[in-house]
């Protein structure tokens, strides 16, 4: 399993309600995308939930690195360029999937942890597993998972709820679209 997302800031008096009528309007073109396990598509206003800034944000577990690389290459991904300019693309090495209870996704925290010098690896990537498990586990919870950049030594935990009151620590994003073509073959557990 691969993670990925991109962020596009946008400025402090943007109309949000522009990303909404375009994931109305594209969102759909992901729902049976060959190699995607999910991609959520998500929005953070300013001044709602928390959040400083207007930002849009989606975020992907691939299945495949040819999905991944398709949507990237394969000309999906120039539609956004077009509109929005080309952000930098993050990825994560998966860690561990889990899946909730919940079913209908609206809301999804994200959590960014460096991960320190000198920290026994295995121990500190077992804690985003057991969180991943753990979160999952939790009332309104659809599902969480953990991944980790080696190259910038982080670790991302990200989770999926049906309520604006999750119960996990990080920037909460309002989820406005979930295509999910490939989430039943997402492995379960911890990816090692």
């Amino acid at each position: 399993m691969h993670a990925m997302q991109y962020e596009l800031t946008l400025p402090a008096d943007y109309d949000t309600d522009i990303v909404r009528a375009r994931v109305a309007r594209v969102g759909h073109l992901l729902d049976d995308w060959d190699g995607l396990g999910l991609k959520t598509y998500l929005l953070r206003e300013r001044g709602r939930y928390g959040s400083p800034i207007n930002q849009y944000a989606p975020f992907y577990l691939w299945n495949t690195v040819e999905g991944m690389n398709r949507f990237l290459w394969g000309g999906a991904f120039q539609g956004l360029v077009d509109d929005f300019g080309r952000p930098t693309v993050r990825q994560w090495t998966g860690l561990a999937y889990a899946e909730g209870a919940g079913t209908r996704a609206a809301f999804a925290v994200r959590r960014r942890l460096p991960v320190p010098d000198g920290s026994e690896l295995s121990v500190l990537l077992q804690d985003s597993v057991d969180e991943a498990e753990r979160l999952a586990g939790q009332d309104g919870a659809v599902f969480a998972t953990a991944a980790v950049d080696p190259s910038r030594w982080e670790v991302v935990r990200f989770s999926v709820w049906e309520h604006d009151a999750p119960k996990a620590d990080g920037e909460v994003f309002q989820v406005l679209h979930r295509s999910a073509p490939g989430r039943d073959r997402l492995p379960l557990g911890r990816h090692w």
